[in-house]
């Protein structure tokens, strides 16, 4: 015992001194034990740090996709004479009493607010716009981003789609990059800059609500639908993606007289380049014409049927249209337009919009349950109000 107690002791000592060395070491030659640990090979493999989950996959700023879209976004001040009704009273108090007031006329000058995108400066700038900021104008005035100011000219204008393009002469203009990749999707977040209210340039944001949106039966365009505030004042403006990119014109919102909050409403910027393109070259739109109008096929309650079927059915056929001349008549439903399948009256009017007057095409459906198929020469769509422009 008192051997192995001695032994225990032998060993607690050096174990003290080699503690007491170690110490000593440490404090004089920082770092030596994790060289000898090199030298003799004994190193261990450094920890992996645990990353942390990201939230979402967003940015955290918008700032560069306004940067790049800002300075392309200008503000509109357009002047019109307004012509309103009155009454003129005479300032003789026997006249008054005798003939009481006089219907007259009076004309006074309105001012529009709105926004508008420089989309070319090829030799001269061209502006996108609403019709309904500049419909009417006698003067339309153009503040750039960097203050400068420029009068426009009207290039032309489309009431249906409520659109309209306007040449400025003006040097070094920012021209904003439009979308032509990946489809707009619900959810995606968009930012609206415009002018609203007067307040010069601003920034909202909010995401895609609805895509494909018909606000008029009578009309072959769809629209955007965001929550990104639009106010008096964005009509025009530029509905730009997280890369700032443009993706749509600002045009409607439905507000709270209707009892709605968050509903706005821009033309996709696909159908602003068609009808963009077309005012350039010729200074209108040309659109297709059947010379009919449609509804949904209707589907009985107990045929286990979704409630339209594909097809749009004949409503109206207008006396000396091409679709009166070719033998289609109301309740007919057409199924096929040329090479492609309807889907349902807003892709057929779009479908037939598309297409040149004077072109024939073949048109397929039924007729009380029957199949037929008539050749028909398009004409040209007769101009219709839009309908759906008001001011923001």
């Amino acid at each position: 015992m008192k051997h192995a107690a001695g032994t225990l002791l032998f060993i607690a000592r050096f174990a003290v001194l080699g503690l007491a060395m170690a110490f000593v070491i440490g404090i004089f030659w920082p770092g030596s034990g994790e060289r000898l640990r090199t030298r003799f090979g004994l190193t261990q493999p450094a920890a992996v740090p645990i990353s942390q989950p990201h939230v979402g996959n967003g940015p955290v700023s918008y700032a560069d996709a306004v940067a790049a879209a800002a300075p392309s976004v200008v503000n509109i001040y357009a002047n019109r004479i307004v012509t309103e009704q009155a009454i003129q009273m005479y300032n003789n108090p026997v006249l008054q009493q005798l003939f009481g007031g006089q219907p007259t006329t009076y004309r006074h000058r309105e001012q529009t607010l709105g926004s508008g995108v420089i989309v070319s400066a090829q030799g001269q700038g061209y502006v996108l716009t609403n019709n309904h900021v500049i419909a009417h104008a006698t003067d339309i005035q153009v503040l750039l981003y960097d203050g400068r100011i420029a009068k426009a000219t009207l290039v032309g204008a489309d009431e249906e789609s409520d659109l309209a393009v306007l040449k400025i002469d003006a040097s070094n203009l920012p021209v904003i990059h439009m979308a032509t990749r990946q489809p707009l999707r619900p959810g995606d977040v968009v930012l609206a800059i415009g002018n609203p209210l007067g307040l010069n340039q601003t920034v909202t944001m909010g995401i895609v609500s609805a895509i494909g949106r018909q606000l008029s039966s009578s009309s072959a365009e769809a629209f955007i639908q965001t929550d990104a505030a639009i106010n008096l004042g964005n009509s025009g403006g530029a509905l730009v993606n997280a890369e700032g990119e443009l993706v749509g014109i600002n045009t409607l919102l439905i507000g709270k007289a209707a009892g709605a909050e968050g509903i706005g409403f821009a033309i996709p910027i696909a159908t602003a380049r068609k009808v963009l393109d077309q005012i350039i070259a010729t200074g209108h739109v040309v659109r297709g014409w059947i010379g009919a109008d449609y509804a949904f096929v209707p589907v009985a309650a107990n045929s286990g049927l979704p409630a339209a079927a594909r097809g749009a059915q004949v409503t109206v056929v207008y006396p000396g249209g091409p679709a009166a001349l070719a033998g289609i008549q109301p309740r007919d439903i057409l199924l096929r337009i040329g090479n492609d399948d309807i889907l349902d009256p807003a892709d057929l009017r779009r479908r037939e919009a598309a297409l040149k007057p004077g072109s024939k095409v073949e048109v397929s459906g039924l007729r009380n349950g029957s199949p037929f198929h008539v050749e028909l020469t398009l004409a040209q769509r007769p101009t219709m109000s839009a309908g759906n422009a008001s001011d923001d």
